[in-house]
């Protein structure tokens, strides 16, 4: 075959570059030239010559690249041939030789390579934006059609829809189709699956799906009502199919933008596509938008469509990356899995595990696997690169995905979810580059408006050649109806005339020629019934001709009107949203910034609320509050600290939601700032864990003089500090907002004196404050009677003490509801000596109380409204009698509350009770109280914390993440 047999052929190979030309063509012999040996058949690699004018010839065999486009490209391909064979021989001004066409290898190489490049970009690897379908995929439904496989019948092996596939459309191997049919009845791969599988079809594990022999498959009822329903109106255009024996549509009838809704990805020929599933409903309303008002703007429009739905849900960090590829067709979104903390383990019966903290993942980010996850999880764990994991364990099943994820018992959670976000794939991102065939044409990328705009388009031009199709068909219909209306009104010459007739064809002759009839009619009344010639028959063709004109009158007037055509458009939409659209699954979390994935972490917990102890040395930690149930008053309890330190005890107690802020103050006046969430979840019978490894700023034997939580940082709410010794300060809380673990100095302190209450107030609210010998006094917190003051200031004296009395405890009473009223110095002492009978009194629902507890467990309701305003200063009222032999009994605690709240009392030893406020009764202020909880031998009450009507049942909204679509 070499024309040189001194030299050896070299073999020259370029199946998927381009690069081999650019080779040649700077190589030593300029003057290259090719030819191409014509193919012994139709679909056989031809042999690509290469000679030079150049005495010493150098030879190339080398294998051409075989044409695999449709029967649809065939002029393209014959063209470029014809060109190529008239021009090869005069250019390079080489003698003909029969059987070798001269040509250029820097042209042909680049023409057959640019063949090729479009056989894969227009017959394999790119959607149309038409009805968002790759060839494979529109061949398999059309096949699935064509059988029959309807949504509501019997399911067919998969083995015969690809067999049907290959035989009739699709020339490939049969992997490839039965992979395309096996995606698109993936429920974790489609949006709205367009195959209803019958078998294994695969998992999220990455499991393959089993082999085409044993699994079923048809239509579903997304595919029949979107792609289907209008198939045989003449809606599309059809083309033959590779051998020509068969039509196949150039397009399927869509009438929503399945391009947006299931997205697609495929890698072409210098270029790749990779479309995320969007929210039908969402996708819906957009175009339903746009028909509206062309003119839409672009926020309005992805306020429609604010980000992708993937059918695995999971959480979209901000929507810029969204915006970015709807404005431009391209862009990069970030995922997050789903993940909550949880408390598992313990003593059920059964086990004896101890309880743990817990991540458990729910949801995954899309086309996470979620094996290989696992298996990343516990390598990562195995090789030290990831603390605080204790166990791992995959509990997914048919209900959903479930990942537990231990914790020891000293992790921080957030530390670890942070690590997992970081090195595996429970944050992953999804890049998408919207492009697709414009009318099946060419490649182009495409935004949202871009998108919706050209399948508006495709949609207006399918309903117009349907309702063209319906109108031909009326037409006709009603022209044999008029034909057989003529006929029965001469109906005897008629049959005269045909049994006068030697054939059918004198017999049409005579019915043209007599009643003016055409050839169909005729051909029509010839073919017609004897029992059409009926009176009824010929009532029933009157009433059919006046429906058709009537139906002819309505789709000319479709035709006529644009905006009735988009009326029918809207109608569809709104039909096939009803019966399909489901609920947004990927919820958007809005954080910081908006869009990166530094997104804030409170949106990571769920806000619940929950009880924080702390005792004296320092050893914190959280308790759901469903952890405890609600008891009768006097109760024992139930343990709630765990197995305290010898000489510890039970100083702080309060409830507060996982995302609040807890500012933590040290006796020294020092203040910390720490989120709810990042105290660890604790069982009952736990210690807790050292504040200063939550706080490491914490100096060593640093004691909290003050824990409380904080959800409104803003200029309207303050924090009140109170001193041992008694002096009161107010400070704005937006002070605190900038604190961080590292601590700042919020008050000035005289020696011997320390911080010991912090509350939060507004300028509306009341202060109580109790000393232990029983005495309320309650002053306004506005800036006339307690002025806001700085981080520096020591405070203004709060209540005047009697000898050998001290300050028990304080609180902020609402303003709502209250009485307002003055009380001088002068009063107080008479208010003491009114006689008050240790007796119940009438209880209003609506009002709000005083609840006040002693250390001995005795505690009463006293109408809040029995405290009136006094000045700061003064002694204040009695709001507590003890017994005579009281044996040191004082007042510990001191809360307003109402009457749907709850009351848990933690004693010094860490048992707590849990009651109804409504169960303690409301008495006066001298009387004595009554048992609220029974104590143990040497046992007293430390703390008392109200629990809100909140936990009721009513949802939280204050300090919840913004989400999208979410009901």
């Amino acid at each position: 075959m070499s024309s040189n047999p001194h030299r050896p052929a070299r073999l020259l190979s370029f199946y998927r570059t381009s690069m081999v030309a650019s080779s040649l063509i700077s190589s030593p012999h300029p003057s290259l030239t090719a030819a191409m040996l014509p193919p012994p058949t139709a679909r056989t690699s031809g042999t690509l010559f290469i000679s030079s004018a150049n005495p010493r010839l150098t030879t190339f065999t080398v294998p051409f690249i075989q044409r695999n486009l449709s029967s649809r490209h065939a002029p393209l391909r014959k063209r470029a041939r014809s060109r190529f064979l008239a021009t090869a021989s005069a250019r390079n001004g080489l003698p003909p030789t029969p059987g070798i066409v001269p040509a250029d290898l820097k042209q042909e190489m680049t023409r057959s390579y640019m063949e090729y490049a479009m056989s894969v970009i227009l017959g394999r690897a790119m959607p149309d934006v038409r009805d968002g379908l790759k060839p494979v995929h529109r061949r398999i439904l059309f096949a699935m059609h064509e059988l029959g496989l309807s949504p509501g019948g019997q399911f067919r092996k998969s083995a015969r829809v690809v067999g049907e596939v290959l035989g009739k459309y699709h020339p490939h191997g049969d992997t490839a189709v039965y992979d395309a049919l096996v995606r698109m009845a993936q429920p974790f791969a489609m949006s709205i699956p367009l195959v209803n599988g019958h078998g294994n079809f695969g998992s999220t594990d990455g499991d393959p799906a089993a082999a085409m022999r044993y699994t079923e498959c048809k239509l579903a009822h997304l595919t029949r009502d979107v792609f289907l329903a209008d198939m045989g109106r003449d809606t599309v255009s059809y083309s033959p199919n590779f051998d020509g024996s068969e039509s196949e549509p150039l397009v399927l009838p869509a009438k929503v933008p399945n391009l947006l809704v299931n997205g697609s990805s495929g890698i072409a020929v210098g270029m790749a596509t990779n479309i995320p599933p969007h929210n039908l409903g969402e996708v819906v309303a957009a175009l339903k938008a746009i028909i509206a008002d062309p003119e839409l703007s672009d926020d309005d429009l992805l306020a429609l469509v604010p980000a992708p739905d993937f059918p695995t849900g999971g959480q979209i960090l901000g929507t810029d990356g969204a915006r970015d590829m709807h404005m431009e067709g391209r862009g990069r979104i970030v995922v997050r899995a789903c993940v909550h903390p949880e408390v598992v383990g313990g003593d059920d019966g059964s086990t004896r595990r101890q309880q743990r903290e817990a991540i458990v993942v729910t949801e995954l980010p899309y086309q996470v696997n979620k094996a290989t996850l696992v298996g990343k999880i516990a390598e990562l764990v195995n090789d030290k690169k990831l603390d605080g994991v204790a166990d791992l364990r995959d509990e997914s099943d048919r209900n959903g995905t479930r990942i537990v994820i231990e914790l020891k018992r000293d992790a921080m959670l957030e530390v670890v979810l942070n690590n997992l976000f970081k090195k595996t794939q429970l944050q992953s991102s999804f890049s998408a580059n919207v492009m697709a065939l414009d009318n099946g044409r060419f490649p182009i990328r495409l935004t949202l408006r871009n998108c919706l705009e050209k399948f508006l388009k495709f949609r207006r031009e399918t309903i117009r050649r349907r309702v063209q199709f319906d109108l031909r068909k009326a037409e006709d219909r009603f022209h044999i109806v008029q034909g057989f209306l003529i006929v029965q009104e001469d109906i005897d010459s008629a049959i005269a005339d045909i049994r006068g007739s030697q054939d059918s064809a004198e017999a049409r002759g005579k019915l043209m020629k007599r009643l003016s009839l055409s050839a169909r009619q005729a051909d029509s009344v010839l073919a017609m019934q004897l029992k059409r010639l009926t009176s009824l028959e010929k009532n029933r063709l009157v009433d059919e001709s006046e429906t058709l004109q009537g139906d002819i009158a309505k789709y000319k007037g479709i035709l006529s009107t644009p905006t009735e055509l988009d009326a029918i458009i809207v109608d569809e939409l709104t039909d096939i949203s009803d019966r399909h659209a489901g609920p947004r699954r990927s919820k958007i979390i809005m954080g910081r910034g908006d869009g990166s994935t530094e997104i804030d972490e409170l949106s990571l917990f769920s806000n619940e609320r929950s009880v924080i102890t702390v005792t004296e040395k320092g050893y914190v930690k959280r308790m759901p509050t469903s952890a405890f149930e609600n008891q009768n008053r006097g109760g024992r309890g139930k343990r709630g600290a765990g197995k305290l330190r010898e000489g510890d005890r039970i100083v702080h107690f309060f409830s507060c939601m996982s995302h609040d802020s807890l500012i933590a103050i040290s006796k020294s006046g020092v203040a910390y700032k720490i989120s709810a969430h990042k105290v660890p979840l604790a069982s009952l019978g736990s210690r807790g864990v050292p504040l200063f490894q939550l706080l490491p700023a914490v100096p060593a034997g640093e004691a909290a003089a003050s824990v409380l939580s904080v959800t409104d940082f803003s200029d309207r709410q303050f924090l009140v500090l109170l001193t041992r010794n008694g002096y009161v300060k107010k400070t704005a809380a937006s002070v605190f907002e900038s604190l961080n673990a590292g601590g700042k100095r919020i008050i000035a302190l005289d020696d011997g004196d320390e911080l010991k209450w912090v509350r939060h107030c507004t300028e509306k609210d009341s202060m109580l404050i109790a000393s232990q010998k029983g005495y309320i006094i309650r002053f306004a917190t506005n800036n006339q009677n307690l002025r806001a003051s700085g981080r520096q200031s020591r405070g203004v004296r709060s209540m005047r003490l009697v000898a050998g009395d001290a300050i028990a405890d304080m609180d902020i009473m609402s303003a709502h509801g209250m009485i307002e009223g003055n009380v001088s110095e002068e009063d107080e002492g008479a208010m003491d000596e009114e006689e008050d009978e240790d007796v119940n009194v009438a209880e209003d629902p609506d009002a709000s109380y005083v609840l006040a507890v002693t250390r001995h467990g005795a505690g009463k309701r006293i109408d809040a409204n029995s405290f009136r305003m006094q000045c700061r200063g003064g002694r204040g009222m009695i709001g507590m009698k003890f017994k005579a032999n009281g044996r040191g009994d004082c007042i510990v605690s001191l809360q307003t509350c109402h009457d749907d709240d709850s009351v848990m009392v933690v004693t010094c030893d860490g048992t707590i009770v849990r009651t109804l406020v409504k169960d303690i009764p409301v008495q006066r202020r001298y009387s004595r109280g009554v048992r609220i909880q029974r104590l143990g031998q040497k046992d007293t009450v430390a703390a008392v914390a109200i629990l809100p009507q909140l936990l009721t049942g009513e949802e939280v909204e204050e300090g919840e993440e913004v989400v999208f679509g979410k009901e």
